[in-house]
């Protein structure tokens, strides 16, 4: 075992929400330090949860360092510097004028310390809107996923903020990247969360032009849980959903073989289903919820028809395949439990600091600015002024029970 492929790295984050957190998430599951810079009352996740910690929040900082910096004051900045000088790797998704009033630019960081790899995460890249910030809904509603996901139709975003993880997952990638190559041009790293929308949805935007060119007209390609029948979640005898997955005539033919249900030749081909898609969904529907799911699932399994039960959350990681070691970490946060995800990368990853929890606000402030040199009375003295805090471990960090509390984020 190692402790992890960037095992000696230092990153610096500046991060709140989701984008750079989860991308130094990604950086420190693979070994690195990770110190956490947050102004004096916390990043956004730390007070979104009944005036708590969110599910964010738990999720993408374990293992961090929390130094509470006053990044506006003097003193605040000089500390800044001084990590910078020693640090590998910074990330940040502050907007554009907030990381040129802290100092956090590419120009003001590489002149303290030209080896850096600089990341910055912003709304969007080069361009007319450069300067702008954006969020993960404005990413869905301005690059297509928006207008076709209609619950109610009306155009919503998806719920989860995956174009912020998109992000993450590709700020990981160019920081690597940069440190693999060693070359100086490649130490800039700007990324756009709108630029990352457009990548993710490079298929449909490729298939309306497709299409557009073919039929002449311009058509969105749709989703194949929207146009098979037979493919979707269905409620078995016993109340529980399963998903089904049949996409060719092969698992058609498995299906009916599973359920008992005498092949109709007029029904043998997808064009066929499709053109009988109401016939269809009610053959599905009906020979599903004529079983229990334990029997359903055993039928399917024998007859290799794809398939998986629908899981609430609160169900996840009872799972079999999501027990396996290696998969999960557990941790205390608090005078909490929590079972979480790891990377899943097993190889890659650090052997010690996987369970770490995440940092208290301010919980390793004077220890992070020991290791910069600074005495014992300075620090107390940057503590009684306010440019750093520590961590106050006796806070109730959940107001439980708060009626109309937020829901995890």
């Amino acid at each position: 075992m190692t402790n992890g492929v960037l095992a000696g790295r230092t990153v610096i984050e500046l991060g709140s929400m989701i984008a750079a957190p989860f991308a130094t998430h990604i950086l420190q599951q693979l070994g690195a330090e990770v110190i956490k810079i947050e102004p004096p009352g916390g990043e956004t996740t730390r007070r979104l949860v009944r005036g708590g910690p969110s599910g964010s929040y738990l999720a993408f900082n374990r293992g961090k360092k929390s130094l509470c910096l006053d990044l506006q004051s003097a003193e605040g900045s000089e500390v800044f510097r001084r990590l910078v000088a020693r640090a590998d790797i910074l990330v940040h998704n502050l907007s554009p004028a907030a990381a040129r009033k802290l100092g956090a630019s590419f120009e003001a960081c590489s002149a303290i310390n030209p080896r850096l790899v600089f990341c910055h995460i912003k709304g969007y890249g080069a361009g007319p809107l450069a300067e702008e910030v954006a969020s993960n809904p404005i990413a869905e509603a301005a690059t297509g996923v928006m207008f076709s996901n209609r619950p109610e139709g009306r155009p919503a975003r998806l719920g989860p903020s995956y174009h912020d993880q998109f992000a993450g997952c590709y700020a990981a990638i160019a920081v690597l990247a940069a440190l693999l190559s060693g070359e100086e041009d490649k130490r800039n790293i700007e990324l756009g969360l709108y630029e990352t929308g457009l990548h993710i949805a490079a298929r449909d935007l490729l298939a309306v032009q497709l299409n557009s060119q073919i039929l002449g007209r311009t058509e969105t390609e749709p989703s194949a849980e929207f146009s098979i029948p037979g493919y979707g979640a269905y409620e078995t005898r016993d109340g529980r959903w399963i998903y089904l997955v049949m996409l060719t005539d092969e698992h058609w033919r498995r299906f009916c073989r599973a359920v008992d249900l005498t092949p109709d030749p007029e029904l043998a081909t997808l064009r066929a289903r499709r053109r009988a898609r109401p016939q269809v969904e009610t053959l599905v529907r009906e020979a599903v919820a004529a079983l229990g799911y334990e029997a359903l699932a055993e039928r399917l399994a024998r007859q290799g028809v794809g398939f998986t039960e629908v899981l609430s959350t609160d169900r996840v990681l009872e799972a079999p395949q999501a027990q396996v070691p290696g998969k999960t970490s557990a941790f205390g946060f608090s005078d909490l439990d929590f079972l979480t995800p790891d990377l899943p990368l097993p190889h890659l990853l650090r052997s010690e600091g996987r369970a770490d929890p995440p940092p208290l606000l301010g919980e390793n402030s004077a220890e992070l600015l020991a290791d910069l040199g600074y005495a014992e009375g300075e620090i107390a003295a940057l503590l009684a002024a306010g440019t750093i805090l520590g961590a106050d471990g006796d806070a109730d960090l959940w107001s439980r029970g708060t009626p109309g509390a937020r829901a995890a984020g």
